[in-house]
């Protein structure tokens, strides 16, 4: 499981001195333990190990943005290499061929007609495609299609 993983690097990363990487598994282990407490459960499942990892790496490409911004590089360089081993824990993405082929497959399950019924075929491929592509990308895959 990946929350076993993590830990089991954390325990690597410590025991090699890494700073870097013990502190941002030390603080994805936090996260990690914060959503099993709001869940009530003491084993989180990999899809809920992903989305916290998403939120994450989410939070920080916007921190290596605003630090780019505020030409503090020193800041931007440490959180890209926290980026980096965080997006080491999530699963490959689908590449946009692989997105839209299943996208069409939603479309012709639901038979969707058009834009009202993007929430539909949107939900059925969020539920395919789920922590291996980007949301946005995928949302903007079916508007796209579903607009022809």
């Amino acid at each position: 499981m990946l929350e076993e993983k993590v830990f089991n690097d954390y325990k690597e990363a410590l025991k090699g001195k890494d700073s870097v990487k013990s502190s941002i598994l030390s603080f994805l282990r936090a996260q990690f333990m914060n959503l099993a407490v709001e869940k009530k459960k003491t084993k989180l499942e990999d899809g809920d190990c992903v989305t916290v990892i998403k939120k994450l790496v989410k939070q920080h490409q916007d921190s290596i943005e605003q630090f780019t911004k505020g030409v503090r590089l020193d800041l931007a360089d440490k959180e890209a290499k926290e980026l980096q081993i965080l997006k080491a824990y999530l699963p490959e993405e689908l590449s946009s061929d692989e997105i839209n082929k299943v996208i069409e497959e939603v479309i012709r399950e639901t038979q969707a007609q058009g834009a009202k019924d993007m929430s539909r075929v949107m939900k059925e491929v969020m539920n395919k495609v789920s922590g291996k592509a980007d949301n946005k990308l995928v949302s903007d895959s079916v508007r796209k299609r579903l607009s022809q």
